[in-house]
């Protein structure tokens, strides 16, 4: 349906709906980590306290509503445990809210591919009525080469279709590239592996990076106990203003709560293209 320019021009606009902070709904995002640096556990406790729950990372208030969480690559058994460490930090309302809000199927062994007719199908089916979907990871939901342009055009056009007729987020997590990994630039938009259509093609882009040892020094941690941190960020918001990294640190069952650590301990990616921009101006 075409935009009523004139109601635009002198009528109100309603307020953004946001599902996370600067991602508004019915669109679709991703989460960009290393293997191993939690991105799951975070999922899962995004998809919780959309639910209902607590807000252990600090982020701050969301609408609640139903999630669906569909994790590929964890057994069942892993989950379970997930959730009973992330128990001990929830009231006994916020379990009953969060069952009846939270629904998680677990899609080790079936070969989910949203290219497929009825898997898109029932994607969408189980995305209605629902604030957020989370998929777990991107590879595990698809079979095309994820370096060719046009066929990750196409996944991510299929999440676009679901989000957009169903009003239900996407949010998918996927892993970063080497070299992004090698020079510790978790954190830029273009970390993430595969085709840059992957960046361009979506509007918002979080990050979780593992804490570096120049991090470790300026925080003034124990050099053992650098593993227990990671940082949280958005590197592509296009719907709101900059929002500042979040440290978290990792609890009993590796759930992630927010801490607050010294101001001068992030050298981010990012701070360092905004250095690297700033020398080549004065050069200039």
């Amino acid at each position: 349906m075409a935009i009523d320019l004139m109601s635009a021009f002198t009528e109100t606009p309603p307020p953004i709906d946001y599902v996370l902070p600067n991602m508004i709904a019915g669109t679709v995002g991703a989460l960009i980590a290393p293997g191993g640096a939690g991105k799951s556990i975070l999922a899962l406790q995004l998809a919780t306290q959309i639910a209902g729950g607590p807000d252990l990372l600090g982020l701050g208030g969301f609408t609640t509503g139903p999630v669906i969480y569909l994790p590929a690559e964890d057994p069942k058994i892993i989950l379970t445990h997930r959730l009973h460490a992330l128990g001990k930090s929830l009231s006994l309302r916020q379990m009953q809210v969060i069952s009846a809000n939270l629904l998680i199927e677990p899609l080790i062994g079936r070969y989910p591919n949203i290219m497929e007719n009825d898997w898109f199908d029932g994607l969408k089916k189980a995305a209605e009525g629902r604030r957020l979907m989370i998929l777990d990871t991107l590879r595990r939901f698809h079979v095309e080469d994820e370096n060719a342009s046009g066929p990750m055009t196409q996944v991510i056009g299929r999440m676009e279709a679901i989000a957009v007729e169903t009003g239900c987020s996407i949010l998918f997590l996927h892993h970063t590239n080497k070299n992004a990994l090698t020079n510790g630039d978790v954190d830029l938009q273009y970390a993430s592996r595969g085709s840059s259509v992957l960046v361009d093609n979506i509007r918002w882009q979080s990050f979780l990076s593992c804490m570096t040892q120049d991090e470790i020094k300026g925080c003034g941690i124990d050099k053992n106990q650098g593993s227990y941190f990671v940082r949280f960020g958005m590197s592509k918001e296009n719907y709101g203003p900059p929002i500042t990294d979040r440290w978290l640190q990792r609890h009993e069952g590796g759930v992630l709560k927010h801490v607050e650590l010294k101001s001068r301990c992030t050298t981010s990616g990012k701070s360092r293209l905004k250095r690297l921009k700033n020398e080549i101006r004065n050069e200039l």
